[in-house]
């Protein structure tokens, strides 16, 4: 093929050439474009990167054409509605048709296999309850007993994505969109910026391994500074994180083409380089110093609600901090448990495939644990991994949650189309770039509007769920009333699905369940280290 070119391209050249000399100048324009295909050709065939390139010149450069089509293609002309990821068509639409306050229902039935394993359902009942009538503000108290500024938060907020992470304009539009409908916005573990600040959204506070915004010139926490930033006004709500579902077990990630002035001096960090967060605190090191530095915070933010954000891998781990939480008598206000499922932030596909557990495991998990220690009652929990819709926030309540948390699914109420290149710095809407002529083009004001309209009518279809199913108050959804088809003739509740935990039950070590025996002899509430104890 390399030869075939050479000539081909060598005889285009001197005809057009000859045409150009003896018939008309305009041939010209036909020599440029030949001159400049035999350019690209032979650049081709010397470069050695790629090889399909270097064995087909010019025409090699069609596969990697198809390749940059093919997402785009895939998703417009050949995946049905219900086919897409991670997110398919449906749920995309009925984000953007109740963000833009337009008409979100469906006609003809439902297009899902209501026969296909796995296919959940929510029971209704035959005296539901008058949606005018129910609460439509549903909200949750967060501050156990040593918090002194306890926040009502809605069941629904905003979850992590920093500025860095997400332009400047998208965090506005989130900021703004939070103000208006009354919910809450977490920053990330990327600090608190100017833009989430500036149009007086309540916040929640991240904090991550890297400390950005409250650390030294070392990376090491600073008291002084997180005090400063965490009595402002704005911030409701301070949150550790642990892990995140994205990539658990693994920092967070910032490349150094989103690493831009602003955002090194937000963090305290140095401008244009990779800036990999470590994969775990230096702030504390055991159980026991985890739960102190939650004191810490909190006494350091004059007594503001705090939490911690993790996934569930090591069970042992958990019951550990649990453990230290009882021993000291010191309690977090709530904890966010984040799925495997993934969420905005980039990982590497090992970790966004394969490490942590998904949420309903995750979250069935934390919730029987705080139950069976007697705890649950000074800890709120907050689930976090892939819900878009009213009837996962009702699912996610029946297994535990007193509330949720969104990502993805507030990125597609800002216009987020799927692309797929949230990490490549080239967001074709302006949400995942620090590409000023790309940011540009998500305009705040009307972003912010459709954050708040598509929070207001989920809130709203959760609530007429809670009335269909004959309910007028969150704490009385249970697992009893969601159920899963596991096989054609056999559908069985949550309740029988993930066993409920009587409240106390595990104080007694005769009253552990025996799947948690080897969890619970494993955790130490002094060291993170695994001691695989055998029954």
């Amino acid at each position: 093929m390399r030869k075939k070119f050479v000539i081909l391209s060598s005889v285009l050249l001197l005809i057009t050439l000859a045409l150009t000399f003896y018939i008309s100048e305009y041939w010209v324009v036909a020599f440029c474009l030949v001159f400049i295909v035999t350019i690209m050709g032979y650049n081709d065939m010397f470069q050695k990167k790629q090889t399909i390139r270097r064995l087909y010149p010019v025409l090699g450069r069609l596969r990697y054409v198809m390749e940059e089509l093919r997402p785009k293609m895939y998703q417009y002309f050949i995946e049905s509605d219900i086919d897409g990821r991670p997110y398919n068509r449906l749920d995309r639409s009925s984000v953007y048709q109740r963000a833009k306050n337009v008409r979100d229902t469906i006609p003809f039935g439902t297009q899902l296999d209501l026969y296909a394993e796995g296919y959940e359902w929510m029971c209704h009942s035959v005296a539901p309850k008058a949606f005018d009538k129910l609460n439509h503000d549903p909200r949750v108290l967060i501050g156990n007993k040593d918090c002194k500024q306890p926040y009502s938060a809605s069941i629904l907020n905003i979850s992590a994505m920093s500025f860095g992470s997400l332009s400047g304009n998208a965090v506005e539009a989130l900021n703004g969109g939070a103000k208006i409908g009354g919910f809450a916005h977490n920053t990330g573990e990327g600090g608190l910026s100017f833009y989430h600040l500036k149009h007086g959204g309540d916040i929640i506070w991240q904090i991550g391994t890297g400390y950005f915004g409250c650390r030294d010139e070392y990376g090491n926490f600073n008291p002084e500074l997180f005090a400063e930033k965490a009595r402002h006004e704005n911030v409701k709500m301070i949150e550790i994180k642990l892990s995140q579902g994205a990539k658990p077990g693994h920092g967070g990630i910032l490349p150094a083409s989103k690493n831009s002035e602003e955002i090194a001096k937000i963090r305290h960090i140095v401008p244009h380089t990779i800036v990999a967060s470590p994969p775990f605190h230096s702030a504390f090191d055991t159980p026991l110093e985890m739960i102190r530095f939650i004191k810490k915070l909190r006494d350091l933010s004059n007594g503001k609600p705090i939490g911690f954000k993790m996934c569930i891998g090591h069970k042992s781990e958990f019951i550990a901090i649990c453990k230290a939480m009882i021993h000291l008598d010191i309690y977090p206000d709530y904890i966010a448990i984040d799925g495997g499922e993934g969420g905005t932030g980039a990982a590497p596909p090992e970790f966004s495939n394969y490490v942590g557990a998904p949420l309903i495991d995750g979250l069935d998990f934390a919730h029987n644990i705080l139950n069976g220690l007697g705890i649950r009652n000074h800890i709120k929990l907050i689930a976090s991994g892939k819900i878009s819709s009213a009837f996962h926030v009702a699912r996610a309540m029946a297994i535990g949650a007193d509330g949720c948390y969104q990502a993805r699914a507030m990125m597609l109420a800002l216009g987020c189309i799927q692309a797929l290149i949230c990490n490549t710095n080239e967001c074709p809407t302006g949400i995942t770039t620090q590409k000023k002529e790309l940011a540009v083009g998500l305009d705040v004001t009307d972003k912010k509007t459709r954050v708040a309209e598509y929070h207001k009518k989920l809130i709203k279809n959760y609530v007429e769920l809670l009335g269909a199913s004959g309910l007028d108050e969150t704490h009385n959804l249970t697992r009893s009333h969601i159920y899963r088809r596991v096989s054609l003739n056999e559908m069985i509740t949550y309740e029988e699905l993930f066993p409920s935990i009587e409240f106390g039950s595990m104080l007694d070590n005769d009253g552990i369940p025996e799947k948690y025996r080897l969890d619970f002899a494993n955790a130490d509430m002094e060291s993170w280290g695994i001691k695989f104890h055998k029954l």
